[in-house]
């Protein structure tokens, strides 16, 4: 009696544990894009809210004005991690000359202040960089973002990419579309 009574506070335990450890959750989960139709662009194109942020040159940077001056406004959102540092020296060495009727904006959503943007940007050789300090994080929720996202908003305001930077390759291929 005392061996069944064991088991069962054994079991017991153990089907705690994995309730509350998420050992129950899905794992062949698939890979189905779960961000809002509003944040991510593609085939629909969908328009961008306009935003204000300021920049670590304390500078007003409006999209809606941004896009009056440009073919098309190119955001990159920043950890200053060496991934991240990989991903804008491409963009820095590929991409920037190629298209220079596009606005580049590096979003640093992690420092929590503009003098602080304004350090990281400059001590990670980035000062050629317009940076934008998100310290509410507006941007980051605006656009579903995360380390490595790449959005690209056409003179029209449609985002028409909203995905991680990854080679650059898919950046390019929108860029075209915007010559």
């Amino acid at each position: 009696m005392r061996f069944i009574r064991s088991m069962c506070i054994a079991l017991s335990l153990a089907a705690m544990a994995m309730v509350t450890t998420g050992c129950l959750e899905d794992l062949n989960p698939d890979s189905k894009d779960i961000r809002t139709d509003t944040s991510t662009g593609g085939g629909n194109a969908t328009p961008a809210a306009d935003f204000i942020e300021l920049s670590t040159e304390s500078e007003t940077i409006q999209l809606s004005t941004e896009l009056l001056n440009n073919n098309g406004v190119v955001l990159y959102f920043t950890m200053w991690c060496p991934i991240c540092d990989s991903h804008m020296s491409h963009l820095r060495n590929n991409v920037v000359d190629n298209y220079q009727n596009v606005r580049y904006l590096i979003v640093d959503y992690v420092s929590g202040s503009v003098a602080q943007s304004r350090n990281s940007q400059v001590s990670n050789g980035y000062a050629s960089f317009t940076v934008l300090a998100d310290s509410d994080q507006s941007l980051i929720e605006q656009f579903n973002a995360t380390m490595g996202t790449t959005v690209v908003i056409d003179d029209q305001n449609n985002i028409l990419m909203n995905e991680d930077y990854k080679n650059g390759a898919r950046l390019i291929e929108v860029l075209e579309t915007l010559q």
